[in-house]
């Protein structure tokens, strides 16, 4: 990524002397598209940002983080989906605004897999270019302000993209061919229940009373508001799963996507094990996150009060099995409606068979079909995994699911 950036309070367009160039993205191997992205016709305020006049920057006093330290503003603008002639495997992003002391303005990039799903977000870095999990053709950015707490915001003036695909990954399937689905990762991890009712989280949503989403401490995870793009199943000792999605970031890290092989911080640290887990536990970073503040539990997931009360039935912070869906592969479906169903042991409707439930618009995944009893307008129910079952009628399907 590279950023042009004007000094703080003269930001006069003819004035380019004391501006910061950061090194231009290495030359393309193989160039496919560039282009600019059309600011000037967004306003909205669903992230935190506003956008005037083309300039996009923080809304009034912005959010918190909850991973962030305290007062600290982070907004979040998701920009259309882009669709490209040629597959790339990178993006390159160059920008203009204004970044003063404290505050940050990062570009992150992600692709559409070829079975429909979307690869994590990934920072498109100065002279470091996105690099994406799969050659596509469709390419996402968002871009995230910042800025210190009661220090002055970023601002996005204009911000060009490119993309290019890698000789070795253009030879390469963009997914990994066969018939038998690759198992998402799962680890066991802390949970603690995050609350914050009437608050705001990361991606725009606001919590409402016994609300149902999760926060994972890394925004590479963090699915654009009212989407389930990157959902998880979190499943209790008591037996109880919940298939719920990613919409705020924290505990503790903003950067720690622990359940990567490849982690953005912390390469030190095995997959799975959270950065506040080893802090706590083994004195990492001396026993301190990445803003320095001591670490006082071991938290690497955060579960609003109605996954952790209704959904797991929790009733105190506990470990939990935590599998983070969109990192596999095979049909997946959408739960719809407005209202969380309920996940039995069998494709019955009975009190005793129930086990866990699913918020709607997280994505479940599809083992296979089978018939039960009748529900939601249907005999027809889906394995979501062992013992778990779902009626067809509640979730959204693009594929044809084999018998069980």
């Amino acid at each position: 990524m590279r950023v042009v950036v004007v000094p703080w309070r003269r930001l006069l367009p003819a004035l380019v002397v004391g501006a910061l160039a950061l090194p231009v993205s290495p030359p393309a191997a193989s160039a496919a598209s560039s282009w600019v992205v059309d600011l000037s016709g967004v306003d909205r305020d669903d992230s935190d940002v506003v956008v005037e006049r083309g300039t996009v920057r923080l809304a009034g006093h912005g959010r918190s983080d909850v991973g962030a330290p305290p007062q600290r503003r982070t907004g979040v603008l998701v920009l259309a989906p882009r669709r490209l002639a040629t597959p790339v495997n990178r993006v390159a992003a160059d920008l203009t605004g204004a970044v003063p002391p404290g505050a940050e303005l990062a570009v992150d990039v992600r692709g559409r897999r070829r079975d429909g799903r979307w690869t994590e977000w990934v920072e498109a870095r100065p002279g470091q270019p996105a690099a994406l999990a799969t050659p596509t053709t469709t390419v996402q950015a968002r871009a995230v302000l910042s800025a210190a707490p009661g220090g002055a915001g970023p601002e996005l003036r204009q911000l060009r993209l490119s993309g290019d695909t890698e000789p070795d990954a253009e030879a390469a399937p963009p997914e990994p061919e066969g018939d038998k689905p690759a198992a998402p990762a799962s680890f066991r991890v802390y949970a603690t229940r995050e609350g914050l009712v009437g608050g705001k989280t990361a991606n725009g949503h606001i919590i409402v009373d016994r609300d149902h989403f999760v926060a994972l401490p890394s925004r590479r995870g963090l699915a654009p508001r009212d989407t389930g793009d990157y959902t998880v199943s979190a499943c209790a000792d008591n037996g109880r799963c919940e298939w719920a999605p990613v919409w705020d970031v924290g505990p503790w890290n903003t950067k720690d996507d622990h359940w990567n092989a490849e982690r953005e911080m912390w390469q030190d640290l095995p997959r799975g094990l959270p950065q506040a887990q080893a802090a706590y536990e083994d004195g990492h970073n001396g026993g301190k996150d990445q803003f320095g503040r001591t670490v006082r539990n071991p938290a690497g997931i955060d579960l609003a009060d109605g996954m952790f009360w209704d959904g797991l039935r929790l009733t105190a912070n506990e470990w939990v099995t935590v599998t983070y869906v969109w990192t596999g592969t095979g049909p997946v479906g959408t739960v719809n409606g407005d209202d969380v169903i309920t996940v039995h042991s069998k494709p019955q409707v009975t009190a005793e068979t129930e086990n866990g439930m699913a918020t709607p618009r997280a994505q479940v995944p599809l083992e296979c079909e089978t018939t039960g009893e009748f529900a939601d307008g249907t005999t027809k129910w889906f394995r979501v995994g062992q013992d778990r079952f779902v009626p067809r009628g509640r979730v959204d399907v693009t594929a044809e699911i084999p018998p069980c």
